[in-house]
């Protein structure tokens, strides 16, 4: 098994892909005007509006009613993108951190009110992690 994506509903396609094309540097591929994917090397963030719930099973799933999820993006400076980010992000929860697992993390929320950590290990242990 491969873990491939992980997608997030929004009642507002355009925004949210403007706003992770713009944090992130990637570029999106759009499929409709519902569904759209930023890919990196490691996994594919896909965002779909709220009409594609239907799809699926209507009712299962809400858009900005995250309160559990963290999307991660591994950055090779966690500081400047917070530099870069600033003036842009709107609600930063956690300036660059040094976490006890080794990462540097800078968690904020996206315009549905997501959070997004992006982060860099910072200790050998953490280095090493990801350089696998």
């Amino acid at each position: 098994m491969n873990f491939v994506s992980i997608r997030v509903i929004t009642g507002d396609v355009a925004r949210l892909v403007d706003f992770y094309e713009r944090a992130t540097g990637v570029r999106a591929v759009w499929a409709t005007e519902d569904f759209a994917e930023l890919t990196t090397s490691g996994a594919t963030l896909a965002i779909a509006g709220d009409r594609t719930v239907a799809l699926f099973a209507p009712g299962s799933a809400r858009p900005a009613d995250n309160h559990s999820v963290i999307t991660e993006f591994l950055v090779d400076d966690v500081d400047r993108v917070h530099r870069d980010l600033t003036g842009f992000v709107t609600d930063f929860v956690n300036g660059p951190t040094t976490m006890p697992w080794g990462n540097r993390s800078l968690l904020l929320r996206d315009p549905d009110g997501n959070l997004v950590n992006f982060f860099t290990p910072v200790t050998p242990e953490a280095v090493e992690k990801f350089a696998r």
